[in-house]
C-alpha cells in the first residue's frame, strides 16, 4: 500500500521524504524493524520509542510516524512524518491497512466496571441462536467460529484490533463484538471505529492509580466516549453513575434495568438452584413483554441478562433466540459450576477486588447454603488496597475462608497472606479461616472438608489457565484440577 493511502484520514506533517513509498506492514515495537515497513514512534508510560528510530531506519524501516521532533540527521533516507498523537495515528493507520473491516460487520462494544465479560458472552449466546456469526474480543480472549486466542489486553492495541477484525471478515463473521475498557479508550486503540450499538452495564472505582486513570471522574468520563462513537447506547438506568457517564452523548439511548423509566425492566427475581445449577427466572416488561430463565445466578445475572436482551430487541432478533441463548451461556470463569458432587456446590470465579467480590458473596448469600467458603488470595506486584479490602469482605460475609496463593508474581506468598489477614481482622477478629499457601493444596481441602449443602466460591483466577510464581507461569486450570481431584478420591 502506498505511504499516502495509509495515512488516509490522518492529520500530518510531512517533514522529510516521499509520501509514494510502499509500505508492507506498520510496526510499533523495534524489534520488529524490517525493510518496507512503517515505525510509529509511542511515548509509552515506561518509554519513548522515538529513541529507538535511528535503529529502526538502520535495520531498513522506510518511514516514521513521529509525535515530537528528533535529529533527522540520524534517519537519512526514510520518510518523517508528525502528527498530534502518534495512538491515534497507529490507530486509524491500522485500520486503512487492514481495509476498515469494522466498516463491513455489526460493530458491538460492551463497557462498565463489572460484567463486560458475562454481558459480551451473553450478546454472543443470543446473535448465534438467532444464526449470527460473531467475533468476540474480551477478557477471556478472542473467540470466532470456533478459533480460541489469548489476548494481552481486555481491548487489544489498534494494529491487533484491526488485524482481528479482517480475521473476523476474512472468515465469513458478520458481527463483531468486543469490551471496550476505559484504557482502550484513553490510548485510542478503538480510535476511529463506530459502533451499531454501545453498551453500558455499571460503574464503580477501579483501575485508578499510577499508569492508569488520576481520579474516579477520569475513569468514568473516558467510558462515556464509546457513546459519543455508537449509534444506540443501552444503558443500565438503574446506575448512580449513567447520568453523568452519558454527559455529551450523540447516540440515540435504549434503556434497562428495574425502574419504572427503563425501556426493558425485570419484575422480581426467582432464584433457581441445584448441585449442578444456579440461576435465575424473572419477567420483562416495558417495550415488550417475555419471560427469562438465564443459567447464571443472582441480581447481577439479572442485569446482564438484561442488557444481552436490550441489545437482541435493538438488533430485532427473535424471541426464541433470546431466550435459547440466555438459557444456554455459560461463561469460563464466572460463577462457572465445577458439578463435582451432589453434596455441595462448588464454582469458579474471577473476583479480584473488593466491589466484586461483595457482589458475588452477596449473590451467593441469598442461596441460603448451610456455610458459604471462600478459596482466594490475591496478586504479588499490585495494589494492597486490594488484600485489605477482599479479606475484610471475605472475614464480613463468608462463613469460611481458606487464604492461599494467587498469582504471586515476584512476591513472597505468607507476605500476600499477612496483608490479607490485616483486611480480615479488620472485617471480623473472630472469622473462621485456614491458610494453606499451595492452591492445589487449598482445592484438595475445600473438597476434603466441604459439608452437605456448602456452597464453595474459589475466586481470584477464574477463567486463567496457569499460576505466576516469581514470574514463571506454569499451567493451573482449576476446573480441571478440581474434576481430576473427585475421580481421583471417587467423589459423588
Amino acid at each position: 500500500m502506498k505511504l499516502e493511502q495509509l495515512l488516509e484520514g490522518v492529520s500530518y506533517t510531512l517533514v522529510q521524504g516521499s509520501l509514494e513509498l510502499d509500505i508492507e506492514d506498520i510496526i510499533y515495537d523495534s524489534r520488529k524493524a524490517a525493510p518496507g515497513r512503517l515505525f510509529v514512534c509511542i511515548v509509552g508510560t515506561q518509554r519513548d520509542s522515538h529513541d529507538y528510530a535511528a535503529q529502526c531506519v538502520a535495520d531498513g524501516v522506510t518511514a516514521l510516524v513521529v509525535q515530537h521532533d528528533i535529529d533527522l540527521s540520524t534517519v537519512p533516507g526514510a520518510a518523517v512524518l508528525k502528527v498530534e498523537s502518534s495512538r491515534y495515528a497507529l490507530a486509524l493507520m491500522s485500520g486503512n491497512l487492514f481495509g476498515n473491516p469494522s466498516r463491513r460487520m455489526t460493530m458491538i462494544g460492551v463497557t462498565g466496571t463489572k460484567g463486560k465479560t458475562t454481558t459480551t458472552h451473553m450478546i454472543k449466546s443470543v446473535l448465534e441462536a438467532a444464526g449470527r456469526k460473531v467475533g468476540m474480543i474480551g477478557t477471556n480472549g478472542i473467540y470466532f467460529l470456533g478459533h480460541h486466542q489469548e489476548t494481552a489486553n481486555t481491548t487489544p492495541e489498534s494494529y491487533e484490533l484491526q488485524k482481528t477484525f479482517r480475521e473476523f471478515l476474512d472468515a465469513g463473521c458478520d458481527t463483531a463484538l468486543m469490551e471496550v475498557s476505559s484504557q482502550g479508550l484513553m490510548m485510542d486503540r478503538v480510535a476511529g471505529i463506530h459502533y451499531d450499538i454501545g453498551v453500558f452495564t455499571n460503574l464503580s472505582p477501579d483501575h485508578i492509580g499510577p499508569g492508569e486513570h488520576k481520579t474516579f471522574e477520569e475513569y468514568r468520563s473516558w467510558k462515556g466516549q464509546l457513546f459519543k462513537r455508537c449509534t444506540t447506547g443501552v444503558v443500565n438506568i438503574d446506575d448512580e453513575n449513567t447520568e453523568a457517564l452519558l454527559e455529551g452523548h450523540t447516540c440515540k439511548l435504549v434503556t434497562y434495568g428495574c425502574s419504572e423509566k427503563a425501556d426493558y425492566r425485570a419484575g422480581t427475581y426467582q432464584l433457581l438452584r441445584t448441585h449442578d445449577f444456579l440461576g435465575v427466572r424473572f419477567h420483562v416488561s416495558g417495550k415488550d413483554d417475555m419471560d427469562v430463565k438465564v443459567n447464571m445466578p443472582g441480581e447481577f445475572s439479572v442485569y446482564n441478562a438484561l442488557a444481552a436482551l436490550t441489545v437482541g430487541k435493538v438488533l430485532g432478533l427473535p424471541d426464541e433466540a433470546i431466550h435459547e441463548g440466555l438459557g444456554r451461556c455459560v461463561v469460563k470463569g464466572r460463577v462457572e459450576l465445577v458439578p463435582i458432587s451432589r453434596k455441595f456446590t462448588i464454582l469458579l470465579d474471577y473476583a479480584h477486588n473488593e466491589v466484586s467480590t461483595e457482589s458475588l458473596l452477596t449473590t451467593l448469600r441469598a442461596y441460603e447454603p448451610h456455610r458459604l467458603v471462600v478459596v482466594f488470595g490475591c496478586g504479588g506486584n499490585r495494589s494492597k488496597l486490594r488484600r485489605y479490602g477482599m479479606g475484610e469482605i471475605c472475614a464480613r460475609m463468608a462463613d469460611f475462608s481458606i487464604l492461599t496463593e494467587d498469582n504471586n508474581r515476584f512476591e513472597k506468598v505468607e507476605d500476600i497472606l499477612a496483608d490479607i489477614r490485616v483486611g480480615m481482622n479488620k472485617g471480623n477478629p473472630d472469622a473462621k479461616f485456614v491458610e494453606i499457601p499451595d492452591r492445589l493444596d487449598a482445592l484438595h481441602y475445600a473438597v476434603d472438608h466441604a459439608q452437605e449443602g456448602d456452597l464453595i466460591a474459589v475466586i481470584g483466577k477464574g477463567h486463567e489457565t496457569y499460576r505466576d510464581r516469581e514470574g514463571v507461569k506454569t499451567p493451573f486450570l482449576e476446573r480441571e484440577l478440581l474434576e481430576e481431584y473427585a475421580r481421583q478420591i471417587g467423589l459423588e
